[in-house]
């Protein structure tokens, strides 16, 4: 298995930094793969990092990352999380581990925010830290991996 983490992004997430940063925070989606790749080096790890606005890509891109071997993928399918039965899929027909993410916390946000297809099917969650959900979530990923070799 590779030591390549993919990191997906969905709707919206190019305009970070940008839009509602009471919300999301002030760091861009180029901030935050700058960060991953800083925390991944000293982990052994390799990001792949892409956003689409479009659900398709996320879908194929799961597909790719099974299909590459990836060790495991860091979602963050925002608005997508609550509706796509499509990426719940997606996620248990692969056997490469998904952990979910998310900058804000969807639980204290507005209730059609309070389900998570994503969530029925990821590893773990991670959210509501700002960027830093996603350098714990690699860090999770990082245990992951020791915890194969042994």
């Amino acid at each position: 298995m590779s030591n390549i983490v993919y990191v997906l992004n969905g709707p919206n997430l190019n305009l970070l930094g940008l839009r509602e940063p009471e919300i999301y925070g002030s760091d861009t989606l180029d901030d935050i793969a700058a960060m991953l790749e800083d925390r991944a080096r000293d982990l052994d790890l390799a990001i792949d990092m892409r956003q689409s606005n479009h659900e398709g890509h996320l879908v194929e891109w799961l597909h790719e990352a099974q299909a590459e071997g990836a060790h495991a993928v860091l979602l963050n399918a925002a608005a997508y999380t609550h509706t796509s039965i499509a990426l719940l899929d997606a996620i248990r027909a692969i056997r490469t581990p998904v952990v979910e993410v998310h900058l804000s916390d969807p639980s204290t946000r507005e209730d059609f925010r309070h389900h998570s297809y994503v969530g029925l099917a990821a590893t773990r969650t991670f959210q509501g830290m700002g960027a830093q959900s996603y350098v714990r979530a690699l860090e999770y990923v990082a245990e992951m991996q020791v915890m194969r070799r042994e």
